[in-house]
């Protein structure tokens, strides 16, 4: 892909100083700009680089007075960080805009297949599996029986759906991901062991929803998993059986939630986050890195830290004092001396 500065310009509605005719091929950090690259200065603590990069290109605020000489063109914007991020997302749509269907890859007969789709080399859609509109299946992925996808939806390599799971539009899962496997139920049978209860649900996940790489969703012993529009996962996640994610709820790497818990909208929780079954939490709920809810969460807006997590602001006042605990057994047992 190659722009030019004028190009660039028009898409941002921005004002050129220097070279208009200036080509560009590859974004990159204003500390690494090299000849042909563009990149931009938002943040005062790179102000330097302005002076010394070899990009050929950089956006500046309009606003920005230059205290010497600059060897690169400008272009000047109202808002040099989103109008950067407009050009990522450019960029990125044009790089994954992939179509076509490999020869390597297998589609059953039975399946229904949207137009403009890309289905990439040892993938697999399976019997009656229903494909929306310019879906993208990367290589190596898999696509189970009665599996419904839905339009502009991404699968990158690697990603595994299991029978009878629904995806909806505009959904994004990333490489190593599993939809769909069996939820973790055993019954106690005898002295010989547990009895593995088969798990006939599905997942549902709605529209707008992102899934980082290597998580993974398991089906309802019945029913349905369900992760609610605009959810948005982070690596490393995994969602037990039964469990429903409200809409726009954010969950950062590491998190587990236990069956059957349902967690409200616009919900928050940081890394390593561990929730027990059978919960309710409510809706713009936040919880702090390393934490483990252990009861329900009734009051929303409240903000949980510690294991078994309770509110933050008494955790924090009790955290005080146990920094302190060293010194307060010292200066009891001087106490029980004396």
């Amino acid at each position: 892909m190659e722009f030019s500065a004028k190009q660039i310009a028009g898409i941002l509605n921005g004002v050129i100083e220097g070279d208009a005719d200036a080509k560009i091929t590859k974004l990159a950090k204003i500390e690494e700009g090299v000849p042909g690259s563009i990149s931009f200065l938002a943040n005062p603590l790179y102000t330097q680089y302005l002076y010394t990069t070899k990009a050929s290109l950089v956006i500046i605020s309009k606003d920005y007075v230059l205290t010497g000489p600059v060897s690169t063109t400008l272009i000047r914007v109202d808002n040099p960080g989103n109008a950067f991020a407009k050009l990522l997302e450019m960029y990125n749509q044009v790089k994954l805009n992939k179509s076509g269907i490999s020869k390597q890859s297998y589609i059953s007969d039975s399946a229904k297949v949207g137009a403009n789709i890309y289905a990439g080399e040892f993938g697999v859609i399976s019997d009656n599996a229903v494909i929306g509109n310019n879906v993208k299946i990367y290589p190596q992925c898999f696509v189970g029986e009665n599996v419904v996808i839905g339009d502009n939806t991404t699968l990158f390599a690697g990603v595994k759906i299991y029978s009878d799971c629904v995806i909806g539009k505009n959904c994004i899962i990333h490489s190593g991901t599993v939809i769909g496997s069996d939820g973790f139920r055993f019954a106690p049978e005898n002295e010989e062991g547990n009895k593995k209860i088969p798990q006939i649900g599905n997942v549902i996940i709605e529209d707008d929803v992102e899934i980082g790489a290597n998580c993974a969703i398991d089906r309802a012993t019945l029913g349905s998993t369900i992760l609610r529009k605009g959810v948005k996962f982070d690596n490393l996640v995994h969602i037990a059986h039964n469990v429903e994610i409200g809409e726009n709820s954010y969950l950062a790497a590491c998190n587990v939630v236990a069956g059957s818990t349902k967690i409200g909208k616009n919900c928050m929780f940081s890394g390593q986050v561990g929730i027990v079954g059978h919960l309710k939490i409510a809706d713009n709920t936040i919880i702090t890195a390393q934490s483990g809810i252990s009861k329900d969460i009734r009051k929303p807006g409240e903000v949980y830290s510690g294991s078994p997590a309770w509110e933050a602001s008494k955790y924090r006042k009790a955290y005080v004092h146990f920094k302190n605990l060293d010194s307060l057994v010292q200066r009891v047992d001087k106490l029980e001396k004396k």
